[in-house]
């Protein structure tokens, strides 16, 4: 199908960017690969597509000794390139292995990726479970959101009109951090029925501490998974202990039914890719 008309404007600054965003029902055009198939099948209509990839410094990746700065113009492939990357935030990396097939590695941004906040993708899931600060800027001045607030429903952020993401924070992780992903989809490079990233520290008596676990495709946004969360923390990490907060995972989320699953197939992927992830992460 065609796409529906629209002005096209590609500013040189992001003062410029954030000006052309005031017109009403304005979109940034980041990768293009969420955005334009859902115009070509008029389920958006945008009268103006501002694309950023002329505007410098927006597709940088910055670590310093404390923090991680995602530009909202990075791409998949250039996370999987980053060297600095696989050590800062390994579990980021591994997960680009999940992201559809490269050629769309090669277009799509993290920018994109969260403002699209597709409930099965992995970058949201991740930003979300580990603690992502979200810069943005309007208009209206800047603010800074949890990753977590971000996300109201599927396909759905809190971005107010004429909002530009303008950096993705991580903290940088500790060495010792035991971590893992695990996802599970039909065909690879599909988007995942459910999947799960978890990571957790260890105190002096090989207690976990500091638990996050994370969930994509099993529920309407990436969310984290409390109970199961409460089911490591202050705990050696055992097969009991595993057992426990694989079952606590299962009952805290709430699937759809659909064509690819049923919500109960979903509940228990959820548990079976937690133990996975967890068995992996105590290695």
């Amino acid at each position: 199908m065609k796409l529906p008309d629209f002005d096209y404007h590609s500013p040189t600054s992001l003062e410029e960017a954030i000006t052309l965003m005031a017109t009403p029902n304005a979109r940034v055009l980041a990768g293009g690969q969420s955005l334009l198939p859902i115009m070509a099948f008029r389920l958006a209509a945008p009268s103006a597509l501002v694309d950023l990839r002329k505007i410098k410094g927006l597709n940088q990746i910055e670590i310093t000794q404390d923090a991680i700065h995602l530009g909202p113009m990075v791409r998949w492939r250039d996370v999987e390139r980053h060297e600095g990357l696989a050590t800062a935030l390994p579990m980021l990396t591994q997960a680009m292995e999940h992201v559809a097939h490269y050629q769309i590695r090669n277009r799509g941004t993290v920018g994109g990726s969260l403002a699209h906040a597709d409930p099965a993708a992995e970058f949201p899931g991740i930003a979300v479970t580990c603690d992502a600060r979200i810069h943005l800027a309007s208009a209206s001045g800047q603010r800074v959101l949890a990753a977590t607030d971000l996300f109201v429903g599927p396909l759905e952020t809190c971005l107010q009109e004429g909002e530009i993401i303008t950096s993705i924070e991580f903290a940088v992780w500790p060495k010792a951090r035991r971590w893992a992903f695990e996802e599970f989809s039909q065909r690879r490079g599909d988007f995942a029925l459910a999947g799960i990233a978890v990571f957790y520290d260890l105190d002096g008596g090989n207690h976990a501490q500091n638990t996050h676990i994370g969930v994509i495709g099993a529920t309407d946004r990436p969310r984290r998974l409390p109970d199961a969360e409460a089911a490591l923390n202050g705990h050696v990490v055992s097969e009991k202990v595993i057992a426990q907060a694989c079952a606590a995972a299962s009952a805290e989320v709430d699937p759809p039914n659909d064509i690819h699953g049923s919500a109960a197939y979903r509940r228990s992927l959820v548990g079976t890719l937690l133990q996975r992830a967890l068995v992996k992460a105590s290695r």
